[in-house]
């Protein structure tokens, strides 16, 4: 009774530890996914001329609050764009995913801890490569509950208006963000963890007691030195969509009968 009773306290403990993972460049490699979310859109010729000048507009009114406002915060582009657009073109980010932050994942789901992705990027591309992880992890008989905190984006009638709703998730507000999920879920941050690439997420870092230097530029390796932080170098792609297809073939195998010539 005595050592149920103290593995049940670590696992409540564990319910109050959180892991914040950042996307771009820290569980998947460069250039963004909204990046290439975008150069698809264009391949595609689904993004109308006219955006192109409402983006220019929409840059001119940031411009004041620096070049990170402009990247995260002008989504006048997808003006008009299909919602289902996502699907349409199969955007996986699942092939670009780091093996070492999945192995990272996967050890913070045996410990019991809340997993949130904090990222700058466009939800539903956030919720995609959440899924893919997802899917990954439950092939080894994991199963973790990931909570996506992204930037949300403005719908009407089935198509995105080009407006953001609430304040996009970069800087500061990755901490705010986090700050609100730790009192929401009681979290203890001071146990927490943080993986982030970039100097952007320093607030995000400097507020949990275990913050991690993910392939940090140079500036927050610089930074990492200062502070003490651990530096990690995650490598080794691995591709989540080929396991997937993997698997589900070997699963059919086993379901057709065997053929004699």
């Amino acid at each position: 009774m005595k050592e149920r009773k103290e593995a049940e306290e670590v696992e409540e403990h564990g319910r109050n530890i959180a892991a914040f993972f950042d996307l771009d460049g820290t569980l998947t490699a460069l250039p963004s996914l909204e990046r290439r979310f975008f150069r698809m859109l264009r391949y595609r010729r689904a993004i109308a001329a006219k955006n192109y000048w409402r983006w220019l507009v929409e840059t001119v009114r940031l411009a004041p609050r620096g070049v990170r406002a402009i990247l995260h915060g002008n989504k006048a582009y997808l003006r008009g764009v299909a919602v289902d657009r996502l699907g349409e073109f199969g955007l996986k980010p699942a092939s670009e995913l780091y093996g070492d932050g999945i192995e990272r994942m996967a050890w913070h789901a045996r410990q019991g801890h809340t997993i949130v992705m904090v990222s700058g990027t466009l939800e539903p591309l956030a919720n995609e490569a959440a899924r893919a992880i997802g899917e990954g992890l439950a092939a080894r008989g994991i199963f973790p509950a990931i909570r996506v905190c992204a930037t949300r984006l403005e719908q009407m009638h089935g198509r995105w208006t080009g407006k953001i709703l609430g304040e996009a998730v970069f800087g500061k507000a990755k901490l705010r963000a986090a700050l609100r999920m730790a009192a929401e879920m009681e979290l203890d941050l001071e146990q927490s963890y943080a993986y982030a690439d970039s100097p952007n997420d320093r607030w995000l870092l400097a507020a949990v007691g275990r913050p991690m230097a993910v392939n940090p530029t140079s500036d927050l390796a610089r930074l990492a030195r200062i502070h003490g932080w651990p530096v990690l170098n995650w490598e080794g792609k691995e591709n989540l969509t080929q396991r997937r297809r993997g698997h589900r073939e070997i699963a059919e195998k086993k379901r057709l009968p065997s053929v004699i010539a």
